[in-house]
């Protein structure tokens, strides 16, 4: 049982992301992700946020309103309505865009929600995000770029099968050690003994 939570975000490539819900998926928008959740032909179970940039929802859409003076984000309401409701594993969409806050909090929901004991990966077109403060079992096709983004100093990380192996290695925050490695099979690993880790799978 996933929560897919939609945010207003950019999505440019609506295929792809169409391509990542799953029919067993229940869907989310926060506030004006309403409007892509339309335009890849899903309707969402409610729609969450002050409503300030989605507009007019039909009355058959179930809607939660919330004040403009709010201490949380829309995509935060719509993370704290799923888990309420019982979900623990999360697919955020729409998570990046312009305003470099939203995205950067969008990206800290990863941590908020693993800190919880759920799960999460945020995802747009040229980005799947994950977080670990343990290990990661990777399949992506070979070559595919893996670059590994330490939000506090990580002791322990070992690969298996990256291209740039790392053994017990320390990741310190700020440092680009970890940036640009590359899957040298369909199947790779990453673990770590301490600290908590970003696991990003690029493209250009």
């Amino acid at each position: 049982m996933r929560a897919v939570i939609i945010s207003g975000g950019e999505i440019s490539d609506y295929s792809y992301i169409m391509a990542q819900i799953l029919s067993t998926d229940t869907i989310i928008c926060a506030d004006s992700g309403y409007h892509h959740a339309v335009k890849m032909g899903f309707i969402p179970a409610i729609v969450i946020g002050d409503f300030d940039s989605a507009g007019d929802i039909p009355a058959n859409i179930p809607c939660l309103s919330f004040s403009a003076q709010k201490d949380q984000t829309d995509t935060e309401l719509a993370i704290e309505y799923a888990w309420d409701k019982g979900f623990r594993d999360f697919l955020l969409l729409g998570g990046f865009g312009n305003r470099i806050d939203h995205s950067l909090t969008n990206l800290l929901q990863l941590m908020r929600i693993h800190a919880r004991g759920g799960t999460a990966i945020l995802i747009n077109e040229n980005n799947k995000v994950m977080l670990t403060t343990s290990s990661l079992h990777l399949q992506e096709p070979h070559g595919t770029i893996v670059s590994l983004l330490p939000l506090s100093n990580c002791h322990g990380v070992t690969t298996k099968n990256l291209e740039y192996p790392l053994a017990n290695a320390t990741l310190t925050v700020g440092e680009g050690r970890g940036i640009s490695n590359i899957m040298a099979s369909d199947d790779a690993s990453v673990s770590i003994h301490e600290g908590t880790l970003l696991v990003i799978v690029a493209k250009d």
